[in-house]
């Protein structure tokens, strides 16, 4: 079939990059499959694709669960825990449709076998406490635990933990797949249990914690039988001694008074003396004098002096741990100053004065970064290559925080320094590619978007590196998404050269760009915004000022969104061109 040998030849131009991405050691396998049935494979295990008289065992791939969950899905989808057909690991399946013209044109996919994985969370689960893993579904995929609720069991009988009988357990594992959760405490399998969670955020998953409450109060209660054991102990002591000192003095007495009275004030300052000063000395304790010192009165050498010796280690004890608290506590307070100077610093190193160009009337543009975390990984810029030439760049960095915050930095530095020497957008992100990938260990990447607007003609020069589609509106029209030519991420790989593409901007046209956390943004129903919305947002006030189109569209999504946390940061640019004025 001619058509089936041109498809074959298209996805065999695939492997030498597939074999590129098995060698990183990231995945298992990973694979290409043609809706004809035809399936392009990169592993390690070619011997086990054999029988034992060495025919080649069949494999229907459109029936696989990542084939047909892609296309039904549409996008990315992640299989539950199943078993690799080959080689019958465990193993998890990340799979992708293609379309080509509204069809599905092939499926790409990879594997990960969890072995490595499931004997981690067993070794790191000690003492009773447990590790679990549970994904989208709300399926335990793996777990230490053999029995109970958080046993692994196959995907068609596994019970979806966020549709649990027991309502706590359910909600906490419906909030530990959205967010971290605080420490909790829920009765699993008969037994209160400490338990927390953090979402794993590019499968979907969430590791759980789960600490038996008497396994995590054990110490305390092993503390306070201590303590009661030897407070009766020096109790009965002191009953016992008190008692002998009468018995002493009665006999003393009847013998002689002198002698009576010389031996009670002796025994008296032994015993009743240090007790009725320890008492004193506990009673004091309390406020800023919680220190409690071992004196030579105490130093009697019996049960009071191993009472003393107690309160003294538990003051001693007490004292560090109030000092702990307070070096965290400061130690917070300070990582706080220095994330809140952090912010004020990426702030002030973005545009943030409008209009930024007074004096030109070619133009009018704002933009606003607002960053999910105190610092971000998204930034724009804008500035003039010369009198008649408008660069404009919007970027976001993988990861967050305060190392997407310092790549984000690095990243906007070479954009410009290689802009400002009239390169084509093009070739900038050629040359910022080569710089950014020729020292990055950490292998982080970001995607951007930079046009240069040629104020006298109107004519725009892009270029885009993995970013977002632009939205344009053409002259009193509405808003778009103008679906330009991606290339790949900067940082991504080595070598890679960037293709541009030219746009005519008549007089009173717009351009809106942004990064994903626009239509990305989630509800509490892990809805997305979308892009319908926010040309929605974008063309309810089309001829807005540009300040209030931003506007516009961030009560948009805030109304969306609603009580729901920010997951990702939100950066938009609005540029309006308005031609030379003519009366000039």
């Amino acid at each position: 079939d001619p058509v089936i040998a041109k498809k074959l030849g298209l996805i065999g131009n695939l492997a030498e990059l597939m074999t590129a991405l098995y060698a990183n050691a990231r995945v298992d396998s990973c694979y290409a499959a043609l809706p004809e049935g035809v399936m392009l494979l990169v592993d390690d295990h070619s011997g086990s694709k054999f029988d034992a008289l060495g025919a080649p065992i069949s494999i229907s791939a459109r029936e696989r669960p990542w084939y047909t969950g892609a296309a039904e899905k549409g996008g990315i989808f992640f299989t539950d825990v199943t078993t690799d057909v080959f080689t019958g690991k465990i193993s998890v399946m990340c799979a992708t449709p293609v379309y080509q013209n509204g069809r599905l044109a092939t499926v790409i996919g990879a594997d990960l076998f969890l072995n490595d994985m499931a004997a981690a969370v067993d070794q790191a689960s000690q003492n009773g406490a447990s590790i679990v893993l549970v994904n989208e579904n709300g399926h335990v995929i793996i777990s230490s635990r053999k029995t109970g609720l958080f046993q692994v069991r196959p995907s068609d009988s596994a019970e979806d933990l966020r549709e649990s009988d027991n309502g706590d357990l359910a909600a906490f594992v419906r909030q530990a797949l959205r967010e971290t959760t605080a420490l909790r405490l829920i009765e699993a399998d008969g037994e209160l249990c400490y338990m927390t969670g953090a979402p794993i955020d590019n499968v979907g998953w969430t590791i759980l914690c789960v600490v038996p409450k008497a396994l995590a109060d054990a110490p305390t209660f092993a503390m306070e039988q201590r303590h009661d054991a030897i407070r009766e102990t020096a109790a009965d002591r002191f009953r016992e001694e008190i008692s002998h000192a009468k018995s002493t003095i009665c006999t003393l007495l009847s013998a002689a008074v002198v002698l009576g009275l010389a031996s009670a004030l002796i025994l008296a300052k032994r015993i009743v003396k240090p007790l009725n000063t320890i008492t004193r000395r506990v009673q004091r304790l309390g406020g800023g004098d919680l220190l409690f010192t071992m004196e030579k009165e105490y130093r009697t050498g019996d049960e009071i002096e191993v009472l003393a010796e107690s309160f003294a280690m538990l003051s001693e004890i007490t004292m560090r741990y109030i000092d702990e608290v307070e070096r965290v506590t400061a130690e917070k307070e300070r990582i706080g100053a220095e994330l809140s100077l952090a912010t004020r610093i990426q702030a002030d190193m973005l545009p943030n004065i409008f209009p930024p160009f007074p004096e030109r009337t070619e133009f009018d543009i704002y933009a606003s970064m607002d960053p999910a975390r105190e610092v971000g990984g998204d930034f724009y810029d804008f500035f003039l290559v010369d009198e008649d030439h408008l660069c404009v760049v919007i970027a976001d960095v993988s990861d967050k925080g305060v190392p997407a915050a310092l790549f984000m930095m690095a990243s906007k530095i070479v954009l410009k320094n290689h802009a400002m020497t009239g390169k084509s957008p093009a070739q900038i992100l050629t040359d910022t590619n080569a710089a950014i990938c020729a020292n990055n260990r950490e292998e982080m990447f970001v995607t951007v978007w930079l046009g240069i607007l040629e104020l006298s003609t109107g004519r725009l020069t892009a270029a885009n590196a993995g970013h977002e589609y632009p939205a344009i509106r053409r002259q009193n029209g509405r808003y778009e998404l103008y679906k330009d030519r991606h290339g790949f991420v900067i940082g991504g790989m080595e070598g890679l050269k960037y293709k541009e593409y030219q746009l005519t901007l008549e007089p009173g046209a717009r351009l809106f760009i942004y990064t994903d956390g626009v239509p990305e943004a989630a509800n509490a129903e892990q809805e997305l915004f979308g892009t319908e919305r926010m040309l929605s947002a974008l063309n309810a006030e089309p001829d807005a000022a540009v300040a209030d189109t931003l506007k516009n569209v961030r009560t948009s999504v805030d109304d969306f969104v609603k009580d729901a946390e920010q997951f990702d940061d939100l950066t938009m640019l609005c540029l309006e061109y308005k031609g030379k004025d003519k009366s000039q």
